[in-house]
């Protein structure tokens, strides 16, 4: 086995597919330090071919194999814009950890599978660095879920014996990590939509990207049928392990759902689907514990209203972002699969079969050398 130090690269593009994060990180003897950032947005054709292509159409296979090279020189190209950040040299770093883009996930299919993008050899010839990817198929062949991932990466960064703490991850999905006081078994999944669904809506109101800092939802008053309605998604019933994605909390879902609202204000709206957002994730942490810490992290953790409704929900948690632990809310996911990366070169197990429900613990991803 070898050393837990050294220098690694992680690389996260999340269910949003705006851009790539790239986060260097140093581990000593498997604690991480942040030494630099970077973050590379997708240009406008490419995130408009990513949603088509999450989407069943004509020519996906075509479409698929392009795409899975062009997001591969666009994580190269992070890579190499946070080196010459940085100022440290590519023979350095021991390794990348890939995430990939997640263009499907449908893991409780008679035949389960996920599928990310991203294509590891283009990003290690590009950057002259091997690349650890494909991190979730692992978990995935062991009759898991292939996802949350980054649970066994919380449980050694952020659990304190005796206290209860709950880590929030809300990007384009939610996904909550129980780390006990006891230091019993961690728990972990989706709870349902994060960002996703006022991210789209916005966008397509307003042609903006994201509702910053949840103005536009704070100017709007939550409708409690639409609200009802989109909590009854069976998804919520679900027992855990469980995971999520675009499958099935998507724009043509939600107009689905709004078919019968059409009379409703586009910021009330707006209001009740960050209501979802926040309700969703209420529910499931109150059914973990009805009191101990809860830090979010993910674009979530940026946005003021979000977090004021989510304390509004939780009055006996104590709330408040990763930045109290002393990591970034913006790059835990991009700090994780640098981790993961690292565990990979150790050989170590990485996944956590309590969260996903894998058989059994494994060592994740596959590497792709450089050379």
């Amino acid at each position: 086995m070898k050393t837990t130090t050294g220098l690694y690269i992680g690389l996260m593009s999340g269910t949003s597919m705006d851009g790539v994060d790239a986060a260097l990180v140093q581990f000593s003897e498997g604690q991480p330090t942040l030494l630099a950032c970077h973050t590379e947005n997708y240009p406008e054709h490419l995130y408009k071919g990513l949603q088509r292509l999450c989407q069943p159409g004509s020519d996906e296979i075509n479409r698929l194999g392009r795409l899975d090279r062009v997001v591969g020189k666009i994580f190269a190209k992070a890579v190499n814009a946070l080196l010459a950040k940085a100022d440290v040299d590519a023979k350095d770093i021991v390794a990348i950890g890939s995430h990939g883009q997640t263009v499907r996930h449908m893991p409780n299919l008679e035949v389960g599978f996920t599928l990310q993008i991203g294509d590891p050899n283009t990003i290690a010839i590009e950057t002259g660095i091997d690349v650890i990817a494909d991190f979730r198929r692992k978990d995935i062949a062991l009759g898991g879920q292939g996802a949350p991932l980054v649970p066994a990466f919380h449980q050694q960064i952020f659990a304190k014996p005796g206290v209860n703490r709950m880590i929030m991850n809300i990007g384009g999905i939610g996904n909550v990590t129980w780390l006990p006081a006891t230091g019993n078994e961690v728990l972990g999944y989706d709870t349902g939509p994060g960002n996703t669904l006022v991210d789209a809506w916005i966008q397509q109101v307003k042609q903006e990207p994201f509702d910053l800092n949840g103005e536009w939802a704070a100017s709007g008053i939550a409708s409690v049928p639409l609200l009802t309605q989109l909590l009854s998604h069976p998804y919520f019933l679900q027992p855990a392990p469980k995971s999520t994605g675009r499958e099935l909390f998507n724009q043509a879902w939600l107009e689905q759902q709004l078919s019968e609202f059409s009379q409703l204000n586009e910021e009330d709206i707006q209001s009740t689907l960050l209501d979802l957002t926040c309700h969703s994730i209420a529910t499931e942490l109150t059914k973990l514990s009805n009191n101990g810490e809860v830090y979010v992290c993910g674009g979530g953790a940026l946005n003021g209203e979000l977090m004021k409704r989510l304390q509004a929900l939780l009055p006996h948690h104590h709330i408040d972002t990763t930045s109290a632990l002393g990591i970034d809310p913006k790059w835990v996911e991009g700090i994780a699969f640098a981790w993961l990366a690292m565990r990979h070169v150790a050989g170590l197990p990485a996944n956590l079969p309590a969260v996903t429900g894998a058989s059994r613990e494994a060592v994740l991803g596959a590497r792709f050398p450089a050379q």
